[in-house]
C-alpha cells in the first residue's frame, strides 16, 4: 500500500517541505533506502549520508528543516516518537481483517466479539471476555474469568491465568505469563516447605507492553499491579503482590521480589534485583546489574552497585576500589620505609 507524502505528514503530525503528492510504499534508514521509501534522520552526523540517500524523502526533526535537501521532507518536533507513527503505517502485520480460527477452542461462556482475532489453538476458558480489535494469536491460553481490553496485541504461546485483568492497548510477547502463583511457601518444623496458596490476580492498566518469557505473579490476596504506560522488556520476574508505578521502564532480566512498590517513571537497568517489601520513589533509577535493598524516599534519585548506593558516591568509590592494588602496594612501601627509619 502506498500514501502520498501530505497524508503521512498528516498522520504524524509533521509539516511537508518539497512535494507532498508524491508516492511512498514504506520506511527505512538512510543506508539501506530505496526509490518509493521515506528514511529518518535523528543525528547530524548523518545529514551527509542523507543527501546522498536513495530515499525518496525524509523524516526529520525541525532543527533539520532548513538543511538544503534534493528530496521532500516532513519536519516533526520528535522524531523518534514520529517514526514510531510512520512505521506503524505500514506495519501490515497487526492490520487487515479479523479472523477467529475454527481450530480455536472458545468456550460457551466467552464473549469475543466479532471484530478481534483468535488463532489457530487458542484457548478461552470460561467466563473469559475479549475486547473489540483484540488479536491473539495462536497457542494462547485465556483462563476462566479473564477480562482483555480492546486492541490488545496477544503473541503466540502466552497465557493468562484465572480472573487476570488487562486493559486497553496492551502487547504481550510470546510466552508471557500472567498470573502464576507466587513463590510463597511457610517453612515446617520438620525442614519441609508448605505451599500458601495465591488466591488473588494479576491487574495490568491501558498501554503496557511486557517482553518475551517475563513472568507477573499473581497476588497471594489483592492483586499485583502493573500500572498505565508500563514498559517490561524480556525476561523479567514480577512477584506476588508487586506494583509497578504509571510509565516505568523495567529492562531484561530484573527481578522484583514480593510486595515491593515502585513509584511512577522509575528506570531499572538490565539484571538488578530489588529485594521484597520496599517502597520506591518516584523516578528512582537504578542501573544495571544493582542490587537494591532498602526503600527510597525522595524522588529523582540514582543508585548503583550491589548492594545499591547513591550512584555518585558509587562513581567515586570505584575509583578507589580499582586502585586497591595500587595503593596497597604504597601504603606496604610506606610501612617499611617507616620501619627503616624507626630501626634506624
Amino acid at each position: 500500500m502506498t500514501y502520498t507524502l501530505e497524508k503521512i505528514a498528516e498522520q504524524i503530525g509533521g509539516k511537508v517541505s518539497g512535494d507532498g503528492k508524491i508516492e511512498i510504499s514504506g520506511a527505512s534508514d538512510l543506508q539501506n533506502a530505496q526509490k518509493g521509501h521515506i528514511a529518518f534522520l535523528i543525528n547530524n552526523k548523518y545529514v551527509d549520508q542523507a543527501r546522498s540517500s536513495q530515499a525518496s524523502a525524509l523524516l526529520l526533526g525541525k532543527d533539520w528543516s532548513d538543511f538544503d535537501f534534493d528530496i521532500p521532507t516532513i519536519a516533526v518536533e520528535n522524531v523518534y516518537s514520529s517514526l514510531a507513527d510512520l512505521i506503524s503505517i505500514f506495519d501490515v502485520e497487526h492490520s487487515g481483517d479479523f479472523h477467529i480460527s475454527s481450530m480455536a477452542s472458545i468456550a460457551r461462556t466467552a464473549f469475543v466479539p466479532d471484530n478481534c482475532s483468535i488463532g489457530p489453538f487458542a484457548v478461552i476458558s470460561e467466563g473469559a471476555t475479549i475486547g473489540e480489535g483484540t488479536r491473539i494469536y495462536g497457542h494462547v491460553h485465556i483462563g476462566k474469568n479473564v477480562r482483555v481490553g480492546k486492541n490488545c496485541l496477544i503473541y503466540p504461546g502466552t497465557k493468562i491465568y484465572r480472573d487476570c485483568i488487562l486493559g486497553d492497548n496492551i502487547i504481550l510477547h510470546s510466552n508471557v505469563i500472567i498470573g502464576s502463583d507466587g513463590f510463597g511457601f511457610a517453612p515446617l518444623k520438620d525442614g519441609t516447605f508448605k505451599k500458601i496458596p495465591h488466591i488473588g490476580n494479576v491487574v495490568i492498566e491501558d498501554d503496557v507492553e511486557i517482553g518475551a518469557n517475563t513472568v507477573v505473579d499473581r497476588a497471594t490476596l489483592g492483586s499485583t499491579m502493573i500500572r498505565k504506560g508500563v514498559k517490561l522488556d524480556n525476561l523479567i520476574q514480577v512477584a506476588h503482590n508487586v506494583e509497578i508505578g504509571k510509565n516505568t521502564v523495567i529492562a531484561a532480566q530484573a527481578g522484583i521480589a514480593g510486595s515491593t512498590k515502585l513509584g511512577e517513571n522509575c528506570q531499572v537497568g538490565g539484571q538488578a534485583g530489588i529485594v521484597g517489601h520496599l517502597n520506591l520513589a518516584d523516578r528512582t533509577l537504578i542501573q544495571a546489574q544493582s542490587g537494591v535493598t532498602k526503600s527510597t524516599k525522595k524522588p529523582d534519585t540514582k543508585w548503583y552497585g550491589s548492594p545499591a548506593i547513591d550512584y555518585d558516591n558509587y562513581l567515586k568509590s570505584f575509583a578507589i576500589y580499582k586502585n586497591l592494588p595500587d595503593l596497597q602496594s604504597r601504603i606496604l612501601k610506606l610501612e617499611k620505609l617507616l620501619d627503616q627509619s624507626r630501626s634506624s
